[in-house]
């Protein structure tokens, strides 16, 4: 392997650390929210009484309104029955309508797979924070982030779309040319080397104010997973 390469990699590497800080934050974040929303939920509950109580029905209904909106910006929104996938997908959906975004999300992942939770995070933590980053460029009405995933056969689906400012992007390989700087580059570099570790396909295009990303992830019968993690219990074994 080249110095170059070398190089190139340890920066990837480095970026992918501080990438998953900031994920980890992000999640911690999230569930902050919902704990300190579920301690008070016992005075709201007492408050929401006295204006019962005193027949105050306007008091209450403004109430029970700003206890709703309250509740909008810690909800989990997504539960695709992966644990890990909820927390990061959740924790980014939040921080994009922070800023303005709208998310329309479709996701649905079996419990078992084939792609470790981390290399399935880093890729949806990376589509997430472009799409964001293209999104800010973009008046707030205009703002949108399409998401499905799901099973098609045995293959894991991801497809990931946001509106852009910009025309469309030249393509170098299956990179785009971007001037949104360097960190940009190094999430999609990212992406690319988790995909071809697990056999995937992956394609993205771009026209002028929509940008795309499609991933394929093989992920095996859960007869397969089963003979699998079995053969390697056996193996384990000491004869």
């Amino acid at each position: 392997m080249s110095l170059f390469h070398i190089r190139s990699d340890r920066k990837i590497e480095s970026y992918q650390q501080e990438l998953l800080k900031t994920h980890y934050a992000e999640v911690e974040s999230m569930y902050r929210k919902m704990r300190t929303w579920r301690h008070d939920l016992r005075n709201h509950i007492q408050v929401l009484k006295v204006h019962a109580e005193k027949g105050e029905m306007e008091e209450l209904l403004r109430y029970l309104d700003e206890l709703a909106e309250d509740l909008r910006t810690v909800d989990t929104v997504i539960k695709t029955g992966n644990p890990m996938t909820d927390a990061i997908l959740n924790s980014k959906i939040s921080l994009a309508r922070d800023k303005g975004i709208e998310v329309i999300a479709d996701a649905q992942i079996p419990t078992l797979l084939n792609i470790s939770e981390l290399d399935l995070c880093s890729i949806i933590g990376n589509l997430f924070d472009n799409a964001i980053e293209a999104s800010l460029e973009l008046p707030e009405e205009a703002r949108q982030i399409r998401i499905y995933m799901d099973m098609k056969g045995d293959q894991l689906y991801l497809s990931f779309l946001n509106f852009t400012a910009g025309k469309k992007l030249s393509k170098v390989g299956n990179l785009f040319l971007s001037t949104r700087g360097p960190h940009r580059g190094l999430g999609l570099s990212r992406i690319d080397s988790i995909v071809k570790k697990h056999s995937g396909y992956l394609s993205r295009g771009s026209e002028d104010g929509v940008f795309t990303t499609e991933i394929l992830l093989p992920v095996p019968p859960p007869d397969a997973r089963a003979a699998q993690s079995a053969g390697l219990s056996q193996g384990d074994q000491t004869p």
